[in-house]
């Protein structure tokens, strides 16, 4: 199975910047790799993802043009990198690790689920003050 460890959150002003970090470990190359978001009394929601071969991202128009998503394939890492932070981003930050049919990982961004082939990382705090 693959195993997720996240790494990147903190705290920050309206404006700053973070960058997550999501390490999988295991050897099976995972479809689809991505980064959600829950904010408290909310729906965990998909908020960028990318596929193996990264060839094909989704940014959620929510944070377009401030957030980007990479991927190291020989270190089997995603980033988010984030930018212009706003107090509507603090959130806890999950990344998934997800094996589906095909290469257009937004359909399965937009769900905000994940298959039970799936594997969530433990969640970091993003808190912007």
């Amino acid at each position: 199975h693959v195993q997720l460890v996240e790494s990147g959150g903190g705290s920050v002003q309206t404006g700053g910047s973070l960058r997550l970090s999501c390490a999988a470990s295991g050897s099976t190359p995972n479809s689809c790799m991505g980064w959600f978001r829950q904010a408290p009394g909310k729906m965990r929601e998909g908020i960028a993802a990318i596929n193996y071969a990264g060839t094909m991202k989704f940014i959620d128009d929510s944070v377009k043009g401030r957030f980007t998503i990479s991927q190291d394939i020989g270190k089997k890492t995603v980033y988010l990198q984030m930018n212009s932070l706003k107090p509507e981003d603090t959130a806890i930050y999950y990344c998934a690790a997800d094996f589906i049919g095909g290469n257009d990982c937004r359909p399965w961004a937009e769900s905000g689920l994940i298959t039970n082939l799936g594997r969530w990382g433990q969640g970091t705090q993003v808190t912007v003050s």
